[in-house]
C-alpha cells in the first residue's frame, strides 16, 4: 500500500473514536469498527497482531529495549496474547522495531532498496511504519517501525499502541483497554517534523496533589517524588509524544537529582530534562538539600559568586552524560526576584557575566560548541524587565516567552527577534499559584484559549520549546492531552476544529453516543469558569491588603437577569448529565470517567452552590426571611459536605490508587476551600427557595445585549482576517478584530477593517456601551491593543488595555477574564435604528460582550448574556 505521509493528528481526529473494533471479547462502551493502521478485520498485506513477535537490537538506544517491552505488554492488554520480545534469530512474523544506523537488519533493508526512508531519514523524531513481505530470510512478514531517532522509534510503536485502543492515560487515568480476538494492521504511515522541537510539562505546586501521594501511597519508602514515580510520567510524555519535562522543585519536594537514579530513568525513557525559569543549569535552589542559606551564604552572585559557580559547575559535571535543556541566567531563590537592593545597571551586568559563566561551564563539560548546547533564557517578572533595558541574550540561546500566569501571552519576538538563531518559545500556565489567587485545584482552561494564544505564539516563530505548568498532572489530563497535541501537529486544527478535540477524545475513549453529551458538559463547564473560577468564588484576594483576604459574596446576583439562578442551573445540568452518563457506563470505564470528567464538573457545581448559596442566606437574613435564610445555609453546608464526599471517593478509587493526589489545594494563603459563614436562625424553620431561572427577570428594559455572530456587516482590510470564534468568552462566542501578527490598522477610521451591529430604536438620547475584551496583550513593544467603537455617525472612541500588572485594574481583569471598555454616544431618539461599529486598530483583540444602555441596565457580575436579548420577553 502507498505510504501516507500525512499528520497523524488528522487522522486520529478524522476517526475518532480511533479504536475498540467491533467483532472482539470483553465488554466496553460500543464503539464504531476500524480505524487509523489497525482494523479488526484481515485485508490485503495484513500484518496479525495476534501471532507476532517483536524484535530490536540490543546496541540500539535503551529507549528502544524499553518501547519493545512496553508495546509487547500493549499487544498482550488487547489480544491477551503477548508477542515474545527478541534481540536476534526472529521468524515468521516479525515486528521490527529499531532506529537508524542502529539496527542492522533495518539498515540492511534500506541498503538492499527494501525499505525507503528518505522521507524521514536525518530528521527530528521522525517515524515510518511500513509492512514488508518476504523481507529477510525467515522472516515471512515484517512491520517494520522505524525512527530516525531514539525517540522517534518510541514515537512509532506508541502510535500503534493507541490505534490498538491503548492510551496514554491507560495508567494515568485508569483508562479501559478493550479486548479483541484479531487484529490487523492494513496501512503504512510515515509521520513529519513535530511543530514544536521541544515539547513538555512542568510539575509545579506539588505540596498539595503529586508530593503527598507519591511520599504517602506509591512511593512510601522514599517518602518523596522519585525514580518509581519520575519513571510513570516519562512513560506518560513519551506516549503524549512529549520528549522533555521540568522536574517538581518546590521545597518540600526532593530535588530531582538528590535521587540520582532519576536522571537514569529520564535517560531510559529518552527524555530531556530541562527546569523552571529560577533554575540555572539545572540547579534547585529552592531545596535546602541543593543550597541551604546557613552554610552556602546568600543566593547573590555579585557576593557569592564562587560559592554559586561551584554548585552550578558540579550539576552540570553530573548532567553533562544525558540530553538536558540548560536555563541560563539567574532569579533568587525558588520564585524570588534577583538577590541584593542594586540598581538596574548592576543587575543587567550581573545577568550578563552570569551567562558569559553559565556557557564556560556548558563548554567545559559537554566538550562541543556552545551554540549546539540547548539552552533557553526565561524573560520572566524582572529578567524581563532588565530584558527591555537591553540585556544582550546570546543569539543561539532560545528566548522563552511566558503567559500572565492566567493563560495571556505577556510578550512575543518582535520582528528583530524572530531573526535569532536560538528562536523563541513559550512557558504555558493551566495551574498556577500566586496572586491575585492561585487555581491548583482544577484545569479550567479552555482548548481555544490554550490555541488561540500558543498559535500566536508560534505565529511570531515560538516553534522551538513549548512548556506547559501542569500542575500536578491530574486533574488535568484533557488540558495535558491537547497541549500536546498542539504541539506535535498544531497544523491539525484551527479555529472550526480545536474545541470539538476534546469531547472527540473522550469519545474515543467512553463511546461515541456520548460524543455531543461531551461537548455540551465540556463547553458549560469552561464556560462558567471562564468569568469566575471555581477556586476565585471565594471572592477573596491572596497576597492582599487585608480587607481583601476573607471570603466574601460574589457579585453575582439573584435579583437581576437570573445572574446567579441561571448560573447554578447551568452547572446543575452538566453535573446531572455527567452522573448519567457514570452511571452508565460499564463499571470499568467508571474511574476514568470520573476523574478526569464527572469530578472536575460535580466539584465546580459544588464550589458555586455552597458561596452562592451562602451569599442567599446573608441576602435572605438581611431581608428578614429567616426561614429561607436557613434552607440556604443548609444548602451550602451541603454542597461544603458535597465536595468533601467527591474528594473522599476520588482519593478512594480502585483501592486508594490515588489517594492524596486529590484536594482542595489551599496554596499558601486561599480561603476558597473553607465553609462561608452562614447565619442560622433557631425556631425559624427552613423553607426552600425556587432557584430556577424566572422569565421576569430575563426582561431586557432599557438595555440589550448584541449577538456577536449577528454582525450586519463585516468588512475586511489591508489583509485583515475578522472572524467568529466559538468556545471562549462569556457568551462562548467572540469576535477577533484581525489576527495579532497582522498589520496595525488606524482605529479612528471609521471605514476600516470592522464589525457592524445594528440595534433599534431607544427611548433616549444618548446610550453607553459596554465593550468587554478578552484581557490580552500587545504582542510586543510598540504595539498595542487599541480598537474604535462608534454609533451612528458619531466620532470614533478608541480604547486600549493595557493595566500594570498586580494594580487593581489587572487584578480584577484576571479574577473576571475580561478587561472593559465603556463609551458614551448621542443617538437621534426617533430613529428606528442604529449602528455600532468596532474598528480595528491593533490586530488581536478579541470582543466577549457588547451591552448598550439607555437607562435600564441593571447590576450584574459582567453584564447580561446575550441569550436573554434571544428569549422571547
Amino acid at each position: 500500500m502507498k505510504n501516507l505521509k500525512i499528520s497523524f493528528n488528522i487522522l486520529w481526529m478524522l476517526t475518532i473514536p480511533i479504536y475498540l473494533l467491533s467483532g472482539c471479547s470483553g465488554s466496553g462502551p460500543e464503539q464504531e469498527e476500524g480505524t487509523f493502521l489497525v482494523s479488526g478485520k484481515p485485508g490485503k498485506e495484513a500484518f496479525s497482531l495476534t501471532d507476532c513477535s517483536v524484535m530490536y537490537d540490543h546496541t540500539d538506544f535503551t529507549v528502544v529495549k524499553k518501547t519493545a517491552a512496553l508495546l509487547a505488554g500493549d499487544i498482550a492488554s488487547v489480544t491477551a496474547i503477548r508477542p515474545e520480545v527478541l534481540t536476534k534469530d526472529a521468524r515468521g512474523n516479525v515486528i521490527l522495531l529499531g532506529t537508524l544506523g542502529k539496527n542492522s537488519l533495518i539498515d540492511q533493508l534500506v541498503s538492499e532498496g527494501k525499505l525507503d526512508v528518505s522521507d524521514i531519514q536525518g530528521g527530528w523524531e521522525q517515524f515510518k511504519i511500513k509492512r514488508l513481505q518476504d523481507p529477510l530470510p525467515g522472516i515471512k512478514q515484517a512491520l517494520v517501525i522505524v525512527g530516525s531517532d531514539r525517540r522517534g522509534t518510541a514515537y512509532g510503536a506508541f502510535a500503534l499502541s493507541e490505534a490498538m485502543g491503548v492510551t496514554a492515560w491507560e495508567w494515568w487515568a485508569d483508562v479501559p483497554v478493550k479486548k479483541r480476538d484479531q487484529l490487523y494492521v492494513t496501512e503504512d504511515y510515515s509521520s513529519k517534523t513535530p511543530s514544536v522541537k521541544y515539547r513538555g510539562i512542568f510539575i509545579n505546586d506539588e505540596d498539595w496533589g503529586l508530593h503527598p501521594w507519591a511520599a504517602k501511597n506509591y512511593e512510601k519508602d522514599l517518602e518523596d517524588i522519585g525514580p518509581k514515580t519520575y519513571a510513570r510520567v516519562f512513560e506518560l510524555i513519551l506516549r503524549l509524544k512529549g520528549n522533555m519535562m521540568a522536574p517538581a522543585m518546590h521545597s518540600c519536594s526532593g530535588a530531582f537529582y538528590s535521587h540520582s537514579e532519576s536522571k537514569e530513568v529520564a535517560d531510559e525513557f529518552g527524555i530531556m530534562i530541562t527546569t523552571a525559569h529560577c533554575e540555572p543549569l539545572l540547579f534547585n535552589n529552592a531545596s535546602k538539600s541543593e543550597w541551604d542559606s546557613e552554610v552556602d551564604g546568600e543566593w547573590d552572585y555579585v557576593i557569592n559568586k564562587e560559592t554559586i559557580r561551584k554548585k552550578l559547575d558540579d550539576r552540570v559535571h553530573e548532567a553533562s552524560p544525558y540530553e538536558n535543556i540548560y536555563t541560563v541566567g539567574i532569579r533568587g531563590l525558588h520564585d524570588e526576584g534577583m538577590r541584593g537592593n542594586y540598581p538596574d545597571s548592576i543587575r543587567l551586568n550581573t545577568l550578563t557575566e552570569v551567562m558569559a559563566d553559565q556557557r564556560d561551564i556548558l563548554t567545559k563539560y559537554l566538550k562541543k560548541p556552545v551554540e549546539d548546547i540547548p539552552q533557553i533564557f526565561v524573560p520572566y517578572k524582572e529578567t524581563l524587565d532588565l530584558y527591555e533595558l537591553g540585556l544582550e541574550v546570546p543569539e543561539d540561546v532560545t528566548l522563552v516567552w511566558v503567559d500572565d500566569n492566567y493563560g495571556y501571552m505577556k510578550r512575543l519576538s518582535n520582528p528583530e527577534e524572530q531573526k535569532r538563531n536560538g528562536g523563541a518559545g513559550v512557558y504555558y500556565h493551566t495551574s498556577y499559584l500566586g496572586p491575585p489567587h492561585d487555581y491548583l485545584w482544577l484545569c479550567t482552561t479552555p482548548p481555544v484559549l490554550m490555541y488561540e494564544e500558543l498559535k500566536k505564539a508560534y505565529d511570531t516563530g515560538a516553534d522551538r520549546y513549548w512548556l506547559l505548568n501542569i500542575g500536578d498532572i491530574k486533574p488535568a489530563e484533557l488540558g495535558m492531552q491537547t497541549f500536546f497535541d498542539m504541539a506535535w501537529d498544531l497544523d491539525s486544527y484551527d479555529f472550526k476544529n480545536i474545541n470539538q478535540h476534546q469531547s472527540r477524545f473522550l469519545a474515543g475513549i467512553f463511546g461515541a453516543k456520548y460524543e455531543k453529551e461531551f461537548q455540551e458538559i465540556l463547553d458549560t463547564y469552561y464556560r462558567l469558569a471562564w468569568s469566575r473560577k471555581p477556586e476565585f468564588m471565594g471572592w477573596e484576594r491572596e497576597w492582599d491588603a487585608p480587607e481583601y483576604r476573607e471570603l466574601t459574596d460574589t457579585d453575582y446576583s439573584f435579583q437581576n437577569y437570573n445572574d446567579a439562578q441561571q448560573r447554578l442551573a447551568d452547572y446543575r445540568d452538566i453535573s446531572d448529565l455527567s452522573d448519567k452518563i457514570l452511571r452508565e457506563l460499564p463499571e470499568a470505564y467508571r474511574p476514568a470517567f470520573f476523574e478526569m470528567v464527572a469530578y472536575p464538573v460535580m466539584g465546580s457545581y459544588q464550589m458555586n452552590r455552597k458561596f452562592l448559596l451562602a451569599q442567599l442566606n446573608h441576602e435572605q437574613v438581611k431581608e428578614n426571611n429567616f426561614s429561607a435564610a436557613n434552607w440556604a445555609a443548609e444548602q451550602s453546608q451541603t454542597a461544603y459536605d458535597s465536595i468533601n464526599s467527591l474528594t473522599e471517593k476520588y482519593n478512594n478509587l480502585l483501592g486508594g490508587k490515588w489517594k492524596g493526589m486529590m484536594q482542595l489545594a489551599p496554596g499558601l494563603v486561599a480561603r476558597y476551600q473553607n465553609m462561608p459563614d452562614v447565619v442560622y436562625t433557631k425556631g425559624a424553620g427552613h423553607t426552600p427557595v425556587d432557584l430556577s431561572p424566572q422569565k421576569s427577570k430575563n426582561r431586557l428594559e432599557g438595555c440589550t445585549v448584541l449577538d456577536l455572530a449577528k454582525y450586519t456587516d463585516k468588512v475586511a482590510k489591508d489583509g485583515h482576517t475578522l472572524r467568529v470564534i466559538e468556545g471562549i468568552g462569556y457568551d462562548w462566542e467572540v469576535i477577533q478584530l484581525g489576527e495579532a501578527t497582522e498589520k496595525t490598522a488606524d482605529p479612528e477610521n471609521p471605514d476600516g477593517s470592522r464589525f457592524e451591529y445594528e440595534f433599534s430604536r431607544v427611548d433616549a438620547d444618548s446610550v453607553t456601551v459596554y465593550v468587554y475584551t478578552l484581557p490580552v496583550f500587545p504582542l510586543y513593544e510598540g504595539k498595542s491593543t487599541r480598537f474604535g467603537i462608534s454609533v451612528d455617525n458619531q466620532p470614533v472612541y478608541v480604547t486600549e488595555n493595557r493595566p500594570k500588572e498586580f494594580s487593581e485594574g489587572w487584578k480584577d481583569q484576571v479574577l473576571q477574564n475580561g478587561a472593559l471598555a465603556v463609551a458614551g454616544f448621542p443617538v437621534e431618539q426617533k430613529a428606528k435604528k442604529h449602528t455600532l461599529k468596532l474598528t480595528c486598530g491593533d490586530p488581536g483583540v478579541i470582543v466577549q460582550r457588547i451591552v448598550i444602555d439607555w437607562g435600564g441596565l441593571k447590576k450584574t457580575y459582567v453584564g447580561p448574556g446575550v441569550s436573554l436579548s434571544l428569549k422571547p420577553q
